[in-house]
């Protein structure tokens, strides 16, 4: 189904609820924040639980699962990578092929967390695909900004961002991994969770959750 309302709430059954989390807000309540997707929804929905994360600055779907058969369905799905999750990002400057896929394991920077760094030795396995969706005019091609399409195959913390980053194409208004003029280039991080696909926890058949991308 896609979702093309603006609001905040765009799917609510018996067994799941999806939101378009904006950036900014936390999946979940943290050392200093509680305010968060997790809070905001179960003020509503008391028997919805979380089952998968995104970083507090990427907006975009996230799915909480009602009663504890369906939160185990959900988590299940997500830990044996049976959920199928699309991204969109801007980015600096444009890769030279149109589509790829990088290949790299990572692991905690632990003298910075939350910082996550690439560990070809310790780090875990990690992988994205991408390809191009548009490249924005600029006087040169560094200066350029390229529209990705991501598929996540893992789901380590920030792999996105540390993946294309490594790379040579940092998300533009990273403030973690991007250097200071490609942070600078936008107020927020120009990452999105646009698609969900996955088998419904109540009865197996396939579903797949769409949002607009904000930028």
């Amino acid at each position: 189904m896609i979702c093309e309302d603006p609001r905040w709430v765009l799917h609510v059954d018996d067994h799941c609820i999806v939101v378009n989390k904006p950036s900014g807000l936390p999946s979940v309540p943290g050392r200093v924040l509680s305010d968060c997707a997790a809070s905001r929804v179960m003020t509503q929905w008391v028997d919805a639980k979380v089952v998968h994360r995104l970083d507090m600055d990427t907006s975009g779907l996230l799915i909480f699962g009602r009663g504890l058969e369906a939160q185990r369905a959900l988590s299940r799905a997500f830990e044996r990578r049976q959920v199928h999750k699309c991204y969109e990002a801007l980015v600096r400057g444009v890769p030279t092929q149109t589509s790829g896929t990088i290949d790299l394991p990572l692991m905690a920077d632990w003298p910075n967390r939350p910082r996550q760094k690439v560990g070809l030795e310790q780090g875990k396995p990690s992988v994205t695909h991408w390809r191009i969706l548009d490249v924005m005019d600029a006087k040169d091609d560094k200066n350029k900004i390229t529209r990705l399409e991501l598929t996540p195959v893992t789901g380590r913390s920030h792999q996105l961002r540390v993946h294309l980053a490594a790379i040579g194409h940092p998300i533009l208004g990273d403030p973690l991994y991007a250097p200071l003029d490609v942070q600078s280039q936008s107020t927020r991080l120009c990452l999105h969770a646009k698609r969900l696909g996955l088998a419904h926890p109540a009865h197996g058949e396939p579903v797949v959750f769409e949002c607009e991308v904000p930028f």
